[in-house]
Protein backbone atom coordinates (compact mmCIF):
# COMPACT_ATOMS: atom_id res chain seq x y z
CA UNK A 1 0.00 0.00 0.00
CA UNK A 2 1.36 3.42 -0.86
CA UNK A 3 2.28 5.70 2.06
CA UNK A 4 -0.26 8.17 3.38
CA UNK A 5 1.88 11.22 2.57
CA UNK A 6 3.47 11.97 -0.78
CA UNK A 7 6.42 14.35 -0.44
CA UNK A 8 7.86 16.33 -3.34
CA UNK A 9 10.50 19.05 -3.52
CA UNK A 10 9.18 22.04 -5.46
CA UNK A 11 12.29 24.23 -5.34
CA UNK A 12 15.27 24.76 -3.02
CA UNK A 13 14.06 24.52 0.61
CA UNK A 14 10.42 24.25 -0.46
CA UNK A 15 8.45 21.01 -0.18
CA UNK A 16 4.86 19.90 -0.64
CA UNK A 17 3.43 17.11 1.52
CA UNK A 18 0.23 15.76 -0.02
CA UNK A 19 -2.59 13.44 1.08
CA UNK A 20 -3.63 11.73 -2.14
CA UNK A 21 -5.43 8.86 -0.39
CA UNK A 22 -8.29 11.19 0.53
CA UNK A 23 -10.53 12.68 -2.15
CA UNK A 24 -9.70 16.25 -1.13
CA UNK A 25 -6.00 15.67 -1.93
CA UNK A 26 -4.86 18.23 0.61
CA UNK A 27 -1.44 19.84 0.11
CA UNK A 28 0.72 21.19 2.94
CA UNK A 29 3.78 23.29 2.18
CA UNK A 30 7.07 23.44 4.06
CA UNK A 31 9.13 26.60 3.57
CA UNK A 32 12.58 26.33 5.14
CA UNK A 33 14.50 29.49 5.98
CA UNK A 34 17.92 29.96 7.52
CA UNK A 35 16.52 30.26 11.06
CA UNK A 36 13.14 28.52 11.08
CA UNK A 37 10.61 26.78 8.86
CA UNK A 38 6.97 27.54 8.11
CA UNK A 39 4.46 24.75 7.54
CA UNK A 40 1.41 26.03 5.68
CA UNK A 41 -1.46 23.72 6.73
CA UNK A 42 -1.03 20.38 8.48
CA UNK A 43 -3.58 18.20 6.70
CA UNK A 44 -6.29 15.91 7.98
CA UNK A 45 -4.45 14.52 10.98
CA UNK A 46 -5.03 10.91 9.93
CA UNK A 47 -1.27 10.26 10.05
CA UNK A 48 1.56 12.09 11.82
CA UNK A 49 2.85 14.81 9.49
CA UNK A 50 5.53 15.77 12.00
CA UNK A 51 7.44 12.59 11.14
CA UNK A 52 7.56 13.75 7.52
CA UNK A 53 8.76 17.21 8.52
CA UNK A 54 11.54 15.75 10.67
CA UNK A 55 12.96 14.07 7.57
CA UNK A 56 13.15 17.41 5.78
CA UNK A 57 14.42 19.88 8.38
CA UNK A 58 15.83 20.10 11.88
CA UNK A 59 14.91 23.79 12.23
CA UNK A 60 12.10 24.93 14.54
CA UNK A 61 8.77 24.82 12.73
CA UNK A 62 5.86 27.27 12.89
CA UNK A 63 2.55 25.82 11.73
CA UNK A 64 0.15 28.21 10.06
CA UNK A 65 -3.25 27.34 8.65
CA UNK A 66 -4.81 28.91 5.61
CA UNK A 67 -8.01 28.48 7.63
CA UNK A 68 -9.43 26.51 10.54
CA UNK A 69 -11.11 23.62 8.73
CA UNK A 70 -10.41 20.01 9.78
CA UNK A 71 -8.51 19.15 6.58
CA UNK A 72 -6.03 21.98 7.21
CA UNK A 73 -5.40 21.75 10.97
CA UNK A 74 -5.45 18.02 11.65
CA UNK A 75 -1.71 17.89 12.32
CA UNK A 76 -1.54 21.06 14.39
CA UNK A 77 -1.40 18.95 17.54
CA UNK A 78 2.23 18.15 16.72
CA UNK A 79 3.24 21.83 16.50
CA UNK A 80 2.89 23.86 19.71
CA UNK A 81 4.05 27.01 17.86
CA UNK A 82 1.21 27.88 15.49
CA UNK A 83 -0.38 31.05 14.11
CA UNK A 84 -4.03 31.72 13.21
CA UNK A 85 -6.21 34.63 12.13
CA UNK A 86 -8.24 36.44 14.76
CA UNK A 87 -11.54 35.87 12.93
CA UNK A 88 -11.38 32.11 13.52
CA UNK A 89 -10.17 31.94 17.10
CA UNK A 90 -13.61 30.81 18.28
CA UNK A 91 -13.36 27.78 15.99
CA UNK A 92 -10.23 26.79 17.89
CA UNK A 93 -12.15 27.04 21.15
CA UNK A 94 -14.99 24.60 20.49
CA UNK A 95 -17.31 26.82 18.42
CA UNK A 96 -16.82 25.29 14.97
CA UNK A 97 -20.22 25.33 13.22
CA UNK A 98 -20.27 21.59 12.38
CA UNK A 99 -20.61 18.72 14.84
CA UNK A 100 -17.73 16.31 15.39
CA UNK A 101 -19.95 13.53 13.98
CA UNK A 102 -20.33 15.44 10.71
CA UNK A 103 -16.59 16.15 10.55
CA UNK A 104 -15.77 12.47 11.12
CA UNK A 105 -18.06 11.49 8.25
CA UNK A 106 -16.19 13.91 5.98
CA UNK A 107 -12.80 12.64 7.14
CA UNK A 108 -13.55 9.06 6.02
CA UNK A 109 -15.59 9.99 2.94
CA UNK A 110 -13.86 8.65 -0.19
CA UNK A 111 -10.79 7.90 1.88
CA UNK A 112 -8.31 5.03 1.95
CA UNK A 113 -7.12 5.33 5.57
CA UNK A 114 -4.42 3.23 7.22
CA UNK A 115 -5.69 0.00 8.77
CA UNK A 116 -5.04 1.25 12.31
CA UNK A 117 -6.98 4.52 11.88
CA UNK A 118 -10.06 4.73 14.12
CA UNK A 119 -12.31 7.59 13.05
CA UNK A 120 -14.29 7.25 16.29
CA UNK A 121 -11.27 8.70 18.11
CA UNK A 122 -10.84 11.58 15.66
CA UNK A 123 -11.14 15.06 17.15
CA UNK A 124 -10.81 18.52 15.65
CA UNK A 125 -7.73 20.34 16.85
CA UNK A 126 -8.35 22.92 19.57
CA UNK A 127 -5.89 25.38 21.07
CA UNK A 128 -4.68 28.95 21.38
CA UNK A 129 -2.19 30.19 18.78
CA UNK A 130 1.17 31.55 19.83
CA UNK A 131 0.55 34.47 17.48
CA UNK A 132 -2.75 35.96 16.35
CA UNK A 133 -2.74 37.37 12.81
CA UNK A 134 -4.76 40.16 11.25
CA UNK A 135 -3.27 40.13 7.74
CA UNK A 136 -0.43 42.20 6.37
CA UNK A 137 2.26 40.61 8.55
CA UNK A 138 5.71 39.79 7.18
CA UNK A 139 7.06 36.48 8.49
CA UNK A 140 10.86 36.37 8.50
CA UNK A 141 12.18 32.80 8.32
CA UNK A 142 15.77 33.94 7.95
CA UNK A 143 16.62 34.80 4.35
CA UNK A 144 12.97 34.24 3.36
CA UNK A 145 10.11 36.67 3.85
CA UNK A 146 6.52 35.49 3.59
CA UNK A 147 3.71 38.06 3.51
CA UNK A 148 0.33 37.25 5.02
CA UNK A 149 -2.86 38.29 3.20
CA UNK A 150 -6.26 38.10 4.88
CA UNK A 151 -8.46 36.67 2.12
CA UNK A 152 -11.93 35.91 3.51
CA UNK A 153 -14.68 34.36 1.44
CA UNK A 154 -14.25 30.62 1.81
CA UNK A 155 -13.98 31.24 5.55
CA UNK A 156 -13.88 34.39 7.71
CA UNK A 157 -10.19 34.16 8.58
CA UNK A 158 -8.84 32.59 5.41
CA UNK A 159 -5.23 33.49 4.64
CA UNK A 160 -3.06 33.44 1.52
CA UNK A 161 0.72 33.67 1.62
CA UNK A 162 2.97 35.52 -0.81
CA UNK A 163 6.68 35.06 -1.27
CA UNK A 164 7.58 38.01 -3.47
CA UNK A 165 11.22 37.09 -4.08
CA UNK A 166 10.25 33.73 -5.56
CA UNK A 167 6.91 34.75 -7.02
CA UNK A 168 5.16 31.95 -5.12
CA UNK A 169 1.53 32.44 -4.06
CA UNK A 170 -0.01 29.94 -1.64
CA UNK A 171 -3.77 30.18 -2.13
CA UNK A 172 -5.33 27.68 0.29
CA UNK A 173 -8.99 27.08 -0.57
CA UNK A 174 -9.41 30.43 -2.32
CA UNK A 175 -7.96 29.21 -5.63
CA UNK A 176 -7.63 25.62 -6.91
CA UNK A 177 -8.76 23.58 -9.90
CA UNK A 178 -12.06 21.95 -8.90
CA UNK A 179 -15.31 23.23 -7.40
CA UNK A 180 -14.73 26.12 -5.00
CA UNK A 181 -17.00 26.20 -1.96
CA UNK A 182 -18.74 29.46 -1.08
CA UNK A 183 -22.14 28.13 -0.02
CA UNK A 184 -21.69 27.34 3.69
CA UNK A 185 -23.26 29.89 6.08
CA UNK A 186 -19.72 30.79 7.20
CA UNK A 187 -18.72 31.71 3.63
CA UNK A 188 -19.17 35.11 1.98
CA UNK A 189 -19.38 35.29 -1.84
CA UNK A 190 -18.86 39.07 -1.93
CA UNK A 191 -15.78 38.76 0.27
CA UNK A 192 -14.57 35.95 -2.00
CA UNK A 193 -14.51 38.35 -4.94
CA UNK A 194 -12.82 41.07 -2.89
CA UNK A 195 -10.08 38.61 -1.91
CA UNK A 196 -9.59 37.53 -5.53
CA UNK A 197 -9.22 41.19 -6.50
CA UNK A 198 -6.30 41.43 -4.06
CA UNK A 199 -4.38 38.29 -4.94
CA UNK A 200 -5.03 38.52 -8.70
CA UNK A 201 -3.07 41.78 -8.63
CA UNK A 202 0.07 40.01 -7.37
CA UNK A 203 2.68 39.14 -10.04
CA UNK A 204 2.68 35.45 -9.17
CA UNK A 205 4.90 33.15 -11.18
CA UNK A 206 3.56 30.08 -9.42
CA UNK A 207 0.19 29.42 -7.76
CA UNK A 208 0.25 26.69 -5.12
CA UNK A 209 -3.23 25.53 -4.01
CA UNK A 210 -4.35 23.51 -0.98
CA UNK A 211 -6.15 20.82 -3.01
CA UNK A 212 -5.97 18.68 -6.14
CA UNK A 213 -3.59 19.30 -9.03
CA UNK A 214 -0.46 21.37 -8.49
CA UNK A 215 -0.47 22.34 -12.16
CA UNK A 216 -2.25 25.65 -11.74
CA UNK A 217 -1.78 28.50 -14.21
CA UNK A 218 -0.66 31.81 -12.67
CA UNK A 219 -3.55 33.32 -14.65
CA UNK A 220 -6.19 31.35 -12.73
CA UNK A 221 -6.76 33.96 -9.97
CA UNK A 222 -7.46 36.57 -12.67
CA UNK A 223 -9.82 34.21 -14.49
CA UNK A 224 -11.71 33.49 -11.26
CA UNK A 225 -11.86 37.18 -10.39
CA UNK A 226 -13.31 38.01 -13.81
CA UNK A 227 -15.90 35.22 -13.55
CA UNK A 228 -17.05 36.39 -10.12
CA UNK A 229 -17.20 39.97 -11.38
CA UNK A 230 -19.63 38.80 -14.06
CA UNK A 231 -21.69 36.86 -11.53
CA UNK A 232 -21.93 39.98 -9.39
CA UNK A 233 -23.05 42.07 -12.37
CA UNK A 234 -25.74 39.46 -13.05
CA UNK A 235 -26.92 39.47 -9.43
CA UNK A 236 -25.78 35.87 -8.89
CA UNK A 237 -22.91 36.36 -6.46
CA UNK A 238 -24.95 35.23 -3.48
CA UNK A 239 -25.76 32.16 -1.43
CA UNK A 240 -28.19 29.82 -3.14
CA UNK A 241 -27.41 30.95 -6.67
CA UNK A 242 -26.20 27.48 -7.62
CA UNK A 243 -23.12 25.90 -9.17
CA UNK A 244 -21.32 27.65 -12.00
CA UNK A 245 -18.82 25.73 -14.16
CA UNK A 246 -15.88 27.17 -16.06
CA UNK A 247 -12.80 25.74 -17.79
CA UNK A 248 -11.34 23.30 -15.26
CA UNK A 249 -13.03 24.79 -12.22
CA UNK A 250 -16.36 25.85 -10.79
CA UNK A 251 -17.90 27.55 -7.80
CA UNK A 252 -20.83 26.56 -5.62
CA UNK A 253 -22.68 29.51 -4.14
Amino acid sequence: MRPWFTTEQLSPNTWVISEYRHWEETHCYLLIGEDRALLIDTGLGICNIYKEIQRLTDKPVIAIATHIHWDHIGGHKYFPDFYAHEAELAWLQGEFPLSIETVREMVVDRCDPPEDFDVRAYEMFQGMPTRILKGGELLDLGGRIVQVFHTPGHSPGHLCFWEEERGDLYTGDLVYLDTLFAYYPSTDPEAYLASLEVIAALPARRVLPAHHTLEVSPELPCQMRDALRRLKQEGKLRHGAGIFQYAGWGIRL
